[in-house]
């Protein structure tokens, strides 16, 4: 796939929360997971071994500056991390905050819902996630 036909190439892929010159990190609003969010690497590139050592180090930081502020607004029970790729061959983290009451808990969001679940963001959800990763990721 080239990147004029890759989605993450031509949009943002959700509400943009932070960014700088090579990934961001965006709110997709995923109705049965409000509080998932993404880490997107601005380049277009297929796989973690495609990017250098301190572009590796430095994606990471933003997946676990994200995990903590997600886990400080608004403490789940557990906290999924997942670099999949398989529909868009574009490296980017899926951080998902998970409840033991959610649609498809112990198994991962792609597995067959379990129960119906109606989660609730806080209201000032993206602001304060803007915030904290402004602090957090600062250089």
């Amino acid at each position: 796939m080239s990147s004029s036909e890759c989605l993450f190439c031509r949009e943002t892929g959700g509400e943009m929360l932070w960014q700088e010159n090579w990934c961001r990190v965006v709110w997709p609003r995923e109705p049965q997971y409000p509080g998932l969010c993404r880490v997107i690497t601005q380049a277009h590139v297929k796989e973690m071994t495609d990017l250098d050592s301190p572009e590796r180090h430095r994606l990471m930081e933003v997946v676990f500056g994200l995990e903590e502020a997600l886990r400080s607004l608004l403490t789940p029970d557990k906290v999924n991390v997942a670099s999949l790729g398989n529909v868009v061959a574009h490296v980017h983290w899926h951080v998902i905050p998970r409840y033991r009451d959610d649609a498809h808990f112990p198994g991962s969001i792609w597995s067959a819902p379990l129960r119906a679940h109606s989660p609730v963001l806080p209201a000032d959800f993206s602001e304060y996630l803007r915030q904290r990763l402004a602090v957090t990721l600062a250089r």
